[in-house]
């Protein structure tokens, strides 16, 4: 996948290191994903908030990468299938000292149970 593919952005930066609309409503996050397109960090489809994918349906922007330390795959939600790409603008995932699920503070200790399959 290049820069020329539709829906991919690699010059913009994440738009910060947690979901954008989990942090504005002070709620929590199992795992992150961040648009390829545009930056917009959202929560993954089995936290509460499933952000990311909303992002998606609201904006068309079909492509994101996993925010996650250690992982650099991407997930193209029109094709429903894991993709390719290149190398984003740093950062490539949220600090190292941000648990998962996160942030630190806000998970209850249930957090199993409000988890989407």
């Amino acid at each position: 996948m290049s820069s020329a593919v539709e829906g991919l952005d690699p010059a913009v930066p994440p738009s910060g290191v947690g979901c954008v609309e989990c942090e504005q409503a002070k709620g929590w996050w199992l795992h992150l994903r961040r648009c390829a397109q545009c930056g917009h960090i959202g929560c993954c489809d089995s936290s509460p908030g499933q952000h990311a994918s909303r992002h998606f349906a609201d904006t068309g922007h079909r492509l994101i990468r996993s925010f996650e330390p250690g992982d650099d795959w991407f997930w193209d939600y029109r094709a429903e299938d894991f993709a390719t790409g290149p190398d984003l603008a740093q950062p490539q995932h949220h600090p190292l000292d941000q648990p998962a699920p996160g942030p630190r503070g806000r998970v209850p200790s249930d957090w199993r149970n409000h988890l989407h399959d």
